[in-house]
């Protein structure tokens, strides 16, 4: 079941706000964690059980964690176990194909047999439930958080719907207390409706609409010029909105029954460094990676050398949390790389490292590099797209692919980006989420975005499939 679907939209949800609001308020937990599990179930029960498996085995681990005090030698062993055990389970689960693939390739190369082993299905979502797992164990050990006493809302944590299965990554010392606290107003419910359809109608209308532009761009062999920068134009778009749509549709759900999630985009692509791109993309990750990766390995308290070797790291297993490909790690280590560059030449404290009026360019033509390994389904097409991007395949769209585009790719792709780069100077959604931005909107706007929501609910009966980009990490 996913966000964008006819029997989510139809039956689910509705079901699920008329049970939340009806049910005592000390149940309330319960039916999250119900529903949560209804939710993750619906696409295959032997993976839920694997689920609550992880969150039963993290929660028992926590309980001595919380009794030995944090920070101590003895806690630090619970969490040692806790963390281990996650990371074993990710591992198993998501990168045993390609350790396998790797491994025969390296086999075949010297001339051996292939091993022929067995296949593993990535269960959806398992990256992002073990980093909340992880965040639980760490936040208890640090002593930021302290361990909730009742098993069904650490279970309700971890299984919250609305983030499970694609983000935002929560952090437990974040939202724990919202168990216990959270407010219901008909406000905050009505700022999570326009969140929801907000995110809905950028997820259905705009990068459902640019997903066969980017796709058939990235199947073509010998992109030329025009060719590959439309693709992975198309694709960054695509991303954006789909990835983005979904954070919001995710933060309207969570308001809607009074939790309040991290802000997950803030305009990523008028970044002018790298590093400030990573403080605007995907916000909940890049501050889960620093509270408990580049933190942990030293951050930046251990000299220049290692603190360039800190980031250069955390990206790469940032890359490798993305998907089990050498695709990812290439794109980990060219973000970890700039980032590395940036602070060495003298990022922090500034706007930006680069020459004012390079600054934007350059950082944009990072990310679109970027972009390219990481839609490209192996090392091979994205060197082949990168070829076309450098014209060493041709410069003008070839006739075979031209008639394949069509006007409403082209003017969607211009809107697109007409929102990515001029709706900051008018609208800065952190300032506006801080302060109830839906509350504050006109009436006219929101009928405007209700016209719009029916638009895209139309859009999604008459399309076969809109699944999450963010699904397959």
């Amino acid at each position: 079941m996913v966000f964008s679907s006819a029997i989510f939209l139809t039956i689910y949800l509705p079901l699920f706000l008329i049970l939340y609001y009806t049910v005592f308020k000390n149940q309330r937990s319960l039916l999250i964690l119900l529903a949560s599990y209804i939710f993750y179930g619906f696409w295959r029960i032997d993976f839920l059980m694997l689920f609550i498996g992880a969150t039963v085995f993290n929660y028992f681990v926590s309980i001595p964690i919380q009794k030995a005090g944090a920070g101590t030698a003895k806690a630090r062993k619970w969490v040692a176990i806790g963390v281990t055990g996650d990371l074993l389970l990710l591992g198993y689960f998501k990168y045993f194909n390609f350790g396998v693939d790797s491994f025969n390739a390296l086999i075949v190369s010297m001339g051996g047999q292939p091993w022929d082993a067995w296949s593993v299905i990535l269960p959806i979502g398992i990256s992002f439930y073990i980093f909340h797992c992880i965040s639980y164990l760490v936040d208890i050990y640090r002593g930021d958080a302290e361990l909730l006493p009742k098993f069904r809302d650490f279970a309700a944590f971890v299984a919250l719907f609305p983030q499970l299965v694609a983000g935002p990554v929560l952090r437990y010392k974040d939202i724990a207390y919202q168990f216990a606290q959270r407010t219901h107003t008909w406000a905050k419910f009505n700022e999570g409706v326009m969140y929801f359809c907000a995110g809905f109608c950028k997820k259905v209308l705009i990068a459902d609409t640019l997903a066969p532009l980017a796709d058939m761009m990235f199947a073509k062999s010998d992109p030329t010029f025009f060719e590959a920068w439309l693709g992975v134009l198309a694709y960054a778009a695509q991303l954006f909105f789909d990835f983005c749509g979904y954070s919001q549709m995710a933060i309207g759900l969570g308001l809607m029954i009074g939790f309040r999630f991290i802000e997950n985009f803030d305009h990523p692509y008028i970044s002018r460094s790298i590093t400030e791109f990573w403080r605007r993309w995907h916000i909940s990750l890049s501050t889960w990676l620093r509270d408990y990766l580049y933190i942990p390995l030293g951050g930046n308290r251990k000299g220049k050398v290692r603190t360039y070797i800190n980031l250069l790291l955390t990206m790469v297993l940032g890359g490798l949390w993305h998907g089990a490909n050498w695709t990812f790690v290439i794109w980990g280590t060219l973000h970890g790389a700039v980032l590395a560059l940036e602070r060495a030449i003298g990022s922090k404290g500034k706007d930006t490292p680069y020459p004012v009026l390079l600054a934007w360019p350059i950082t944009f033509f990072i990310v679109m590099i970027g972009w390219t390994f990481f839609r490209a389904p192996d090392v091979g097409v994205a060197m082949d797209m990168l070829s076309g991007m450098f014209g060493q395949q041709g410069y003008a769209i070839t006739d075979a692919m031209a008639w394949q585009i069509t006007p409403l790719m082209l003017g969607t792709l211009v809107i697109a980006y007409l929102l990515c780069f001029i709706s900051p100077h008018y609208v800065r959604m952190k300032s506006h989420y801080e302060a109830g931005w839906a509350v504050a909107m006109p009436v006219w706007q929101q009928m405007g975005m209700l016209i719009l929501f029916i638009t895209a609910v139309a859009k999604l009966i008459a399309q076969s499939h809109s699944p999450f980009l963010y699904f397959q990490f």
